[in-house]
């Protein structure tokens, strides 16, 4: 489990001034927890952001603060994309909880490798039912199923971790392969009227041309 070292926020400092010091402003709250501004280092708080994604229990400590919580809602700075602000959600031990979990897709599809056949990839994220200590960080799928043309995996054929249950639509389709079509291009179609004006037009510069010579003689 990740450790964040945390500090409650002192609510007559700016929060320019908290992010100028190197901090990022955040609060944790929860059913059984009531909402409580902090302020973590940035660069711990990015760094546990990539790592651990909304799907893995991060335990926060500090003076009076000890809770358990998973990354809920962060808001974005919307010039740098930088996180200037995060929400925590303090989970209740033994109480399940459903959230959405990301998709890594493993393995090679024969479809893809040996015919050419185009790879989709439909879902990114999955939502799962689980105990806190049976959370996955993401739920694997693995593409070597598919083997032929336009076939597919659906959420039914995703075997789930032990402890967790798999809430998205069973049917929904998670990756599909299908084979590829060359585009036909169709020559433009030969505007004959435009020929024949042309043709005529340069006859009768011909025989302008002709006439032209006669009389200079």
């Amino acid at each position: 489990m990740l450790t964040l070292n945390v500090e409650k926020r002192d609510m007559k400092a700016s929060l320019s001034s908290i992010r100028e010091a190197g901090k990022m402003p955040a609060v944790f709250y929860g059913k059984k927890e009531e909402s409580t501004p902090i302020e973590l280092s940035y660069a711990v708080f990015e760094k546990t952001l990539r790592d651990a994604g909304e799907s893995t229990i991060i335990h926060l400590v500090g003076e009076g603060i000890d809770v358990d919580v998973l990354i809920h809602d962060v808001d974005y700075d919307p010039v740098t994309d930088k996180p200037r602000h995060a929400d925590f959600y303090a989970i209740e031990k033994g109480k399940k909880l459903e959230i959405k979990v990301p998709v890594e897709f493993i393995g090679v599809s024969p479809a893809v490798k040996d015919l050419g056949a185009v790879l989709v990839k439909v879902m990114h994220e999955i939502e799962i039912e689980a105990l806190p200590k049976d959370l996955p960080h993401n739920i694997e799928v693995d593409l070597s199923s598919l083997v032929k043309f336009d076939d597919v995996i659906e959420v039914k054929d995703i075997k789930a971790p032990a402890g967790v249950e798999i809430k998205s639509g069973p049917e929904e389709v998670v990756a599909s392969v299908y084979e590829p079509k060359e585009e036909v291009v169709e020559a433009a179609p030969v505007d004959l009227s435009a020929i024949e004006v042309a043709k005529k037009g340069k006859e009768a510069n011909g025989t302008a041309d002709e006439e032209a010579a006669e009389e200079k003689k």
